[in-house]
Order: C-alpha cells, then sequence, then structure tokens
C-alpha cells in the first residue's frame, strides 16, 4: 500500500515491517508459512567471519516478563551466507539487510567488506551491542569512542549504507547514538535485548548455560521507546526501531517515538504470522489516529517535532 512506503538509505520499502535479526534466521522456515516478498525488508541472522556454533545449552528461555536468549552469534559464515543465504531471499524480491558481527575490529571489517562480493545486499546492521558473547559485540557497544571507531572503519571499506545497531545496556544512549552518527553511521537500530538472568529453583542455577543471557519481548518495549524517543531529538538519521512489538498500535508507537521503520523480534516465536498480521492491520490503525500515511506519523510522539 502507498501510505505503507517509506524510503531509507539503501532501502526502499514497501512498508516499514520487517522481522528483526537472529529471530528470523534466514527466513526459510517462515517463507513455508507466507510469501517473504510482503515484508518491507529482512534482516538477516548475524554473519561473522568463520562458521560459529555458539553458546552451549540451554541457550533460551521463557520467563515471566519475557524471552532469555544467549545463543552466541551462531552461524554459518559471511561466505556460506553469501553463496546459500543471500540467493535464497533474493528469490522473493525483498530488501536484505546484512547483520554484521565480529570479535575483533578486524573481523567487523572483513565481513563487511566480505559482503561487497554480492550486489544482492542492500545495507549492513552492524552489530556492536550483542550481549551474550564474550569478545566483541557489546564490548564496542558500550563506549562511544570504540562504537565510533568501528563504525567508521566500516564505512571506509564498505560499498553500502551502515545502520548501527545499538545497545540498551548503557547509562547514555544520546551518547553513543551522536557518536557512531558522526563516525559516518547512515541509520540506527534499536535497541538490542537488555541484559538478563534467571535462577532454576530446583537446581539453584542460572536457567542459562551462559549464566546471563538478553532479555527480549513486550517486557522491553517501554525502554525502546524511551530511548527512541530520546535519540530521535539529538540525531539526524533514520531509527529503525525494535523491542517487543506485538501489534499494529506498537508499531504507531515507535513511529511515533521517531523510528521510520521496525523490526519484530520475539513475537515472531509466538506467532509466525506476526509480520504479514502487522502490514495487514497497520493502515487502519494510522487512519485510526489520523494520520495519511506511515511517513506522516514519524516523530510526531516528540513534542519538538511539532
Amino acid at each position: 500500500m502507498k501510505n505503507l512506503a517509506m524510503d531509507l538509505p539503501g532501502l526502499n520499502l514497501k512498508n516499514p515491517i520487517m522481522p528483526a535479526s537472529g529471530c528470523f534466521g534466514f527466513g526459510r522456515e517462515y517463507s513455508e508459512f507466507y510469501d517473504l516478498g510482503e515484508l518491507g525488508a529482512v534482516i538477516m541472522k548475524a554473519a561473522t567471519g568463520s562458521e560459529r556454533f555458539g553458546n552451549n545449552t540451554p541457550r533460551v528461555a521463557e520467563t515471566s516478563s519475557g524471552m532469555l536468549n544467549a545463543i552466541g552469534l551462531q552461524n554459518p559464515g559471511v561466505e556460506k551466507i553469501i553463496e546459500t543465504e543471500v540467493p535464497f531471499l533474493e528469490s522473493f524480491n525483498v530488501p536484505i539487510i546484512a547483520n554484521v558481527a565480529g570479535s575483533t575490529v578486524e573481523e567487523y571489517i572483513a565481513v563487511a567488506e566480505t559482503f561487497n562480493q554480492t550486489d544482492k545486499v542492500n545495507a549492513l546492521e552492524l552489530n556492536i551491542s550483542c550481549p551474550n558473547v564474550k569478545e566483541g559485540g557489546i564490548q564496542f557497544g558500550t563506549d562511544p569512542d570504540m562504537a565510533a571507531n568501528v563504525t567508521r572503519l566500516v564505512k571506509q571499506v564498505s560499498n553500502l549504507p551502515v545502520y548501527v545497531k545499538l545497545s540498551p545496556n548503557v547509562s547514555d544512549i544520546v551518547a553513543m547514538a551522536k557518536a557512531v552518527e558522526v563516525a559516518g553511521a547512515d541509520g540506527l537500530s534499536m535497541i538490542n535485548t537488555l541484559s538478563g538472568m534467571q535462577i532454576h529453583l530446583p537446581s539453584k542455577r542460572p536457567l542459562l548455560a551462559n549464566k546471563t543471557g538478553g532479555l527480549s519481548g513486550a517486557a522491553i518495549k517501554p525502554v525502546a521507546i524511551r530511548m527512541i524517543y530520546e535519540v530521535k531529538q539529538q540525531v539526524s538519521i533514520p531509527i529503525i526501531g525494535m523491542g517487543g512489538i506485538t501489534s499494529a498500535e506498537d508499531v504507531l508507537e515507535f513511529l511515533l517515538a521517531g523510528a521510520s521503520a521496525v523490526a519484530v523480534g520475539t513475537a515472531n516465536f509466538h506467532n509466525p504470522f506476526i509480520c504479514p498480521e502487522l502490514i495487514e492491520a497497520l493502515p487502519e490503525v494510522l487512519y485510526k489516529y489520523g494520520f495519511s500515511s506511515v511517513e506522516a506519523a514519524i516523530g510526531k510522539g516528540v513534542p519538538s517535532y511539532g
């Protein structure tokens, strides 16, 4: 639908709904339920320089207020992803965003540069916010100087727009956002999971083998809305918002806070049809609250934006 379309750096979105990285794999299982071409875009699972098997199990657990995970960036490696997963997604004529991860700055650069081998990926999402790996990930996402440095170096080697995925596990999210914007980021993805932990009472041990994990789901939505609201007032680059979206009303709330598009994560596990259902429901919700398009709603919950 025309009123759902949105243009972002590198991305001509037919609608603002996409699955979040790590919650959708590479789309193969979901493609058995619906046409992935209905989506605004697909953000692939993280890619590292070589294959990773992730953390020991158990690495996913339900809590009373959301899901904990410590997958640990399991993936087949960037070369294999380009060889097998990108062509699969390309067949659906949907914009593809590659999530780039690493243990060192050099690995981030190498992975980003490798994606130059294909012209089928439309943008990169720089994952400096994974809380579940011992090296890399959140190590870069909690220090503005380190985040800016890896952003700048990836921009130097990549042919693609770079969206930097920010961690909520910081004391000043605005400082992080401004640092990567100055370093050349074309957009932001926010937020990643909140660091959490749960104890299994019978064994008196942590539920996850990794002990701690990332909390996702509806419980973190107010945190995401607050952080997007704060960041939107201080940066000029677009934001892909995420964190606990389960309804079209939630999508509108993210738009009002300042997001230009949204990514849906944990809800895909409860309802594999959640993304197409949101796409179908969003026009009526926009109309109900007085907006003629997605673009008309962006930032309208922020007073300074009028």
